[in-house]
């Protein structure tokens, strides 16, 4: 309906709301949001009001969309909101090692100053960020994540800085990038060991002089925002290696927040595991579905590689494959990695432990490959790591003179 010079495009009930404010003056915007009830607000507008769009996220809109509408656009606009409601939910803890983690996120979000999270791929790292943002100072402006690794290197500067028109092929218009987008509130850096170093250094900047400059341009714009990094990386280890700079690692680890593996906090396990029943609910055409005795000790027992993110990804693939209402050990297609089915081709270790964990890895890998049939974005998705990741890691193993394909084959083929 029109209102004023503006269009409201109502979505999923009082779930989302569209506004269009391309006809609004930049002081107008925060105002036209406001007044909408919706749980999420997106703005509409044209690509050359750049400033409209970060007044909107300013103004607590999620995000904003270029008209005309793209309805791809739209689409994996609504699957990632979705996605971030799930996360924020996911902050189920039980353990001792969490509730302590979360004790100290609590006082870290009150502390305005740059956060490292780490830990292994799929513990809920963005989540974990979400939680420091909801509790901090800054919890009514936006939270800006970006995952530096799943971003072409090449469009990875014009996104985290912003661009000119002009500045390179195909810049039509001006655009903000996520510093800007952030203004007020927190940005996400995640995957940050992932970034070239080419973009270390004027992230360095960034953070010290706490303004950025769009590609292009000579403008200084000044920033007011959080910044929190994660990564599932040694980021000492790559400093050494020459991987990523001394002096911007030593700017990020302000507060560092280490988030253990599963497989160290049986207690959440359960727990999680139920939490992901009732979030995914809708999968059981309305049945209440509950864990059986075994089921409950198989996922205590399973060594969980993929963490939360696998744990997730079992219990959907369970509500889908069950056989009833009681989940059983069957129904979640899972077991530990030392019973994993022959992939004798893979050489043994001869120098210690940490080969022998190596090796250990290197045959979940293959399982998980197995199970998907080689699809590697889905096999990406259980192990909990980026497609990306997911290349490098079989690279490894072809220089550890493992034949990837080979084992794959002959698995179609039994």
């Amino acid at each position: 309906m029109e209102q004023e010079g503006f269009n409201i495009i109502e979505g999923i009930s009082s779930w989302l709301a569209l506004v269009d404010v391309s006809a609004c003056s930049p002081e107008q915007v925060a105002g036209r949001l406001h007044r909408q009830r919706a749980h999420n607000l997106v703005a509409l507008l044209q690509p050359e009001q750049t400033e409209l769009a970060v007044k909107a996220m300013q103004a607590g809109a999620q995000d904003y969309l270029l008209l005309p509408l793209d309805e791809s656009q739209l689409i994996k606009l609504l699957f990632r909101l979705r996605q971030m409601e799930q996360e924020d939910s996911e902050l189920v803890v039980a353990s001792p090692l969490s509730r302590q983690l979360l004790m100290l996120a609590h006082r870290t979000a009150k502390a305005d100053t740059t956060v490292l999270l780490t830990g292994e791929s799929g513990t809920g790292k963005e989540p974990l960020a979400h939680f420091i943002h909801r509790h901090s100072s800054r919890r009514e402006q936006p939270f800006v994540a970006v995952n530096c690794a799943a971003i072409p290197e090449q469009i990875l500067e014009s996104v985290l800085f912003g661009h000119v028109k002009g500045a390179f092929t195909g810049a039509s218009a001006d655009q903000p990038g996520k510093f800007e987008l952030a203004e007020g509130g927190t940005l996400l850096l995640d995957e940050i060991a992932e970034l070239p170093l080419s973009l270390q250094a004027k992230l360095l900047r960034v953070l010290q002089e706490r303004e950025v400059e769009r590609v292009g341009s000579h403008k200084v714009i000044p920033l007011n925002i959080r910044v929190i990094a994660a990564t599932n990386k040694n980021l000492k280890e790559a400093v050494s290696q020459g991987r990523f700079r001394e002096d911007l690692y030593y700017r990020l680890d302000v507060l560092t927040l280490e988030l253990k593996p599963l497989r160290e906090r049986a207690e959440d396990i359960i727990p999680l595991a139920e939490h992901f029943i009732q979030l995914y609910g809708y999968l059981t055409n309305g049945q209440e579905c509950y864990l059986s005795d075994a089921a409950k000790n198989a996922l205590i027992n399973y060594n969980w590689p993929g963490n939360v993110r696998e744990l997730e990804n079992v219990i959907q693939r369970a509500l889908v494959m069950r056989h009833g209402t009681i989940l059983q050990v069957v129904d979640l297609g899972i077991r530990q990695p030392e019973n994993i089915a022959s992939v004798n081709s893979i050489p043994e270790p001869s120098n210690g432990l940490k080969a022998s964990k190596k090796h250990a890895e290197f045959q979940y890998v293959i399982e998980i490959l197995k199970r998907f049939g080689g699809h590697r974005s889905r096999s990406a998705d259980a192990l909990g790591m980026t497609t990306r990741a997911l290349r490098y890691k079989l690279v490894q193993m072809r220089d550890a003179g493992i034949d990837i394909d080979s084992l794959l084959a002959k698995a179609k083929a039994a």
